[in-house]
């Protein structure tokens, strides 16, 4: 790993998601689950979280600190991909410091979440 790697990953988030997440989390607005006049389901804020959330469980990453803007809503169906950039890396005997940002945008390429985050990656032990 070095500052500039980039790491994405993409999903479609379903409406099944979308009713799962509302049970697990108890976040039952009437906005997940009922349909708009378009007859589709808003995918919750922290659902679409979990997109750079993923690539830093790919990572080992644990995070210290995250910080979310969202930007338009997601909605069931939509495929989401999310790039997320190392903009630091500072390794240590025990745990490498490590800073990134992230953006995630639609299957339309529009912008629907931004952020960053920082934290520790273990180091190897020998």
């Amino acid at each position: 790993m070095k500052t500039g790697d980039v790491i994405s990953w993409e999903r479609t988030f379903s409406e099944e998601d979308v009713r799962f997440f509302a049970r697990f989390s108890g976040d039952e607005g009437e906005h997940h689950l009922e349909p708009d006049s378009q007859g589709r389901l808003m995918v919750h804020g922290l659902l679409t979280a979990t997109l750079p959330t993923k690539i830093g469980g790919d990572l080992n990453f644990i995070a210290r600190e995250m910080k979310f803007e969202f930007l338009r809503p997601v909605f069931a169906g939509d495929t989401i991909r999310c790039d997320v950039t190392l903009t630091h890396f500072a390794p240590g005997a025990e745990f490498h410091q490590i800073r990134s940002q992230f953006v995630c945008r639609n299957q339309h390429g529009k912008e629907v979440m931004n952020g960053e985050a920082g934290g520790v990656i273990r180091a190897a032990t020998s």
